[in-house]
């Protein structure tokens, strides 16, 4: 069993072209640590990985070349061209076109790539690897799972015999008289013929000579059955939900498949691309990762319900919905809380009361210039009745002064 082999597999070839292509199409962002935020930084590197390598391969083409050597090979292997310290081309090689030259010791492991001669340091090299034990190498799926495969695929050729031959069974050709050695050649060569399906379909049988069919293997009785469940076991073999490469594919069926093995080779992509894409004094504060909101953005029902919700409990703002459905910016930058709560600015840092009509500055309230000593721990309600004496009114300037007694 090999990879030409696997591939001819039509299950296991669906399944993993089913993730290629998904985890191709999710781009790659770089995010900077800031606090409790995490920002999106423009930089040149996602530009290779998403758009232009700077090889004959764009970026999808690349990302979906290193996902399919990572199930069907020793792995996906990708040179890092640098200047200096600046990366300016990713370059795929294919994992048959790579070897290494490693050291004997099995705590201390060592190691160097070579391609076509040359050697080249590790460090140069994005490398996603599967199942390795030692991270110079993975294991593919066709290593892990010969004996199924290979059952799957010879199921395939006797399918395609039994085509060849246009569905004619194995028989015996019985005869009352012996028969003369050019009678039988004869009698041969017309039976090749009827079987060759590209030919005469009749076979002529003289007098005291009859065709008896042999009876039907288990296999052959079982053959459509035996198909699929070599499809489901194939697709078992890879993680996806056979009902995803049949187009029958449920709500819990493609929830399966993104959590349980999308977000897997994800995680070990952007695992890979921080190892070698990051300089030593960038790790810790920024890192690659995939950008896994367009999985969702075909179901525009659910993902405006979403929004909704975002919305309504105020961990979303109006323009950042915008943002992520590449709609102009409005520039609100109010956060709903609700009619008894208000609206808060927090550029500003103020709240506005939509049922007195009220705005209360947040900055003066900590001063206590607006409430004076106010402990709002003890009287929490103390804010919104308040607020309706002391706020600035909407759409005025300058506040009102705050009575003494509270």
């Amino acid at each position: 069993m090999d990879r030409e082999k696997a591939m001819n597999i039509p299950s296991l070839a669906g399944a993993i072209l089913k993730i290629a292509d998904t985890v191709a199409a999710i781009p790659i962002k770089l995010y900077k640590r800031n606090g409790d935020k995490n920002e999106v930084v423009e930089d040149e590197r996602t530009v290779l990985l998403n758009e232009d390598t700077g090889d004959t391969l764009d970026g999808y083409q690349f990302k979906h070349a290193l996902i399919m050597d990572y199930f069907l090979g020793k792995g996906g292997y990708a040179y890092i061209n640098k200047n200096g310290r600046k990366i300016e081309s990713l370059h795929y090689v294919k994992e048959s076109n790579i070897s290494f030259q490693e050291n004997t010791d099995v705590i201390f492991k060592d190691y160097r790539i070579m391609v076509q001669g040359n050697t080249y340091d590790p460090e140069d090299w994005i490398r996603l690897l599967r199942n390795t034990e030692d991270g110079i190498r993975g294991k593919s799926i066709i290593d892990e799972n010969k004996e199924s495969l290979s059952v799957a695929y010879t199921a395939l050729k006797f399918e395609k015999n039994l085509v060849s031959k246009g569905g004619n069974k194995k028989g015996f050709l019985k005869s009352e008289r012996r028969l003369k050695k050019e009678q039988m050649d004869e009698l041969k060569a017309a039976w090749r013929e009827l079987h060759s399906n590209n030919g005469e379909n009749v076979v002529i049988l003289n007098e005291g000579m009859d065709f008896k069919e042999a009876s039907n293997t288990s296999v052959e009785m079982q053959l459509n059955e035996n198909k699929k469940t070599n499809g489901i076991e194939a697709c078992k073999i890879v993680g996806t939900p056979p009902a995803m490469i049949e187009g029958k594919a449920t709500e819990r069926d493609e929830k399966i498949f993104i959590k349980y093995e999308i977000n897997n080779v994800l995680k070990a992509l952007e695992t890979a691309i921080n190892r070698a894409m990051l300089l030593e004094t960038e790790k810790g504060e920024y890192y690659f990762e995939a950008d896994t909101d367009d999985l969702n953005r075909s179901d525009i029902e659910k993902r405006y319900a979403a929004y909704g919700t975002g919305i309504e409990k105020g961990f979303l703002q109006v323009d950042e919905v915008r943002k992520k459905e590449k709609m102009p910016q409005l520039g609100v930058e109010f956060i709903k809380l609700g009619l008894n709560d208000g609206l808060l600015d927090p550029v500003a840092n103020k709240v506005y009361v939509l049922n007195t009509n009220k705005t209360i500055d947040l900055n003066k309230l900590r001063k206590g210039e607006e409430l004076g000593e106010l402990n709002l721990e003890n009287n929490p309600s103390s804010l919104t009745d308040t607020s309706m004496q002391s706020g600035e009114t909407a759409g005025q300037s300058g506040t009102e002064e705050p009575e003494k007694n509270l």
